[in-house]
């Protein structure tokens, strides 16, 4: 049998999610600031798209921080399922900035290409996004690191930003460089708009994600396979079938319900502590596995519905 699909862990989610995304912030609202210095000493169209790219994750980082902190709150009574979905709609959010962010930097682009210009003191430029990979190397690196702690969607759109951000930056690096080689100054708004068709290219693919979430896709089958794998593992306790397996994501929360089918003779009682026993089996398997079993009797389900079963148990 496979060994736990999804470790447990001792790290305090709330706390590190928390600080991870401040520290997205505090990085993003520096380049913001350099990026615009630099872009109005250069007249660089392509290091002002950077701020702007800067500025959408800001907004996309201020919004992965609200939303670590909405998530870890309790159930209540309007919202008796928790708060986990808050990161999902986060990170749906975010996708949606950097599409709209890509789309101003095409108009910009564009602009300068129609209307013409020239870039100048381009070492102050270079200086600055060289910085920017590098900060965004690191943070988006630390980002990603704790999004996998604590299994964050928020976490992960956030850093996902971040390492779009240095790669654009590492290309405009290069373009800036090209342009004070050789002189050409149409080189700029080109590469913004390359730039920009990186950014849609991650947008979309944050986007979809977060939407397969939001409209409660199952779990991916290496879960679901984890779940069944433990159920049948329980033949020998009297578990002798289940069926309607329903599982989905919140957050970084799972849900999991399901019928589990007892052999006759199992008294409620001990039918009752098995199915405790498995829920904690199920929540080895899945970190953060909120699971929910309903008990039959062996013979409940009606003729035609498939039942995957685990062979009885023999005396002896």
């Amino acid at each position: 049998m496979a060994g736990p699909l999804i470790a447990a862990t001792s790290v305090e989610p709330g706390g590190v999610k928390t600080r991870a995304a401040a520290l997205s912030i505090a990085s993003n609202s520096l380049l913001i600031l350099l990026k615009l210095v630099a872009g109005a000493i250069t007249g660089s169209v392509a290091i002002i798209t950077e701020a702007m790219h800067s500025s959408v994750d800001l907004i996309a980082s201020v919004v992965a921080y609200v939303s670590v902190r909405t998530a870890d709150k309790p159930a209540d009574d309007d919202h008796p399922y928790g708060h986990e979905k808050v990161e999902n709609l986060a990170a749906a959010i975010e996708a949606m900035l950097i599409l709209v962010g890509a789309g101003v930097i095409v108009y910009a682009s564009v602009r300068r290409l129609v209307t013409g210009g020239e870039v100048q003191s381009l070492g102050i430029g270079i200086g600055v996004i060289a910085f920017s990979v590098l900060a965004n190397v690191v943070v988006s690196t630390v980002l990603a690191r704790r999004a996998r702690e604590t299994d964050s969607p928020a976490l992960e759109g956030d850093a996902a930003h971040l390492r779009t951000d240095a790669a654009t930056s590492a290309a405009v690096l290069v373009g800036l460089v090209l342009v004070q080689v050789t002189g050409a100054q149409w080189l700029d708004p080109v590469i913004a708009l390359a730039v920009a068709a990186a950014i849609v290219y991650a947008g979309i693919k944050l986007l979809l994600r977060a939407s397969r979430v939001l409209v409660d896709e199952a779990l991916p089958p290496e879960e679901l396979d984890a779940v069944r794998l433990t159920v049948e593992g329980f033949g020998a306790r009297g578990v002798c079938g289940y069926h309607k397996l329903r599982a989905r994501r919140a957050g970084s929360r799972r849900y999991v319900d399901l019928h589990v089918q007892f052999v006759g003779g199992t008294s409620l009682e001990d039918a009752h502590q098995t199915a405790h026993q498995l829920q904690d089996a199920i929540r080895g398997r899945l970190r953060g596995a909120d699971v929910l079993i309903h008990l039959e009797p062996e013979g409940s389900v009606r003729p035609g519905f498939e039942v995957p079963t685990h062979p009885r148990p023999t005396a002896g």
